[in-house]
């Protein structure tokens, strides 16, 4: 995972977090912390992935 697209998710996060406190909902602050674990475990397990090129 690129540098941008961590980034982006994390604006998506911080907006998702303006969009609980604007509404109140329960399922914005949900999805908005559920969304930061996802970005940041594909971001730990992303670099062991590889871009897909092969050595042989």
């Amino acid at each position: 995972m690129g540098a941008l697209a961590f980034f982006a998710g994390l604006l998506l996060f911080v907006m998702g977090m303006g969009k609980w406190q604007e509404t109140g909902s329960p399922f914005w602050l949900w999805g908005s912390v559920a969304y930061l674990v996802l970005l940041v475990v594909f971001s730990l397990t992303g670099k062991s992935g590889g871009k897909g090129g092969g050595k042989g």
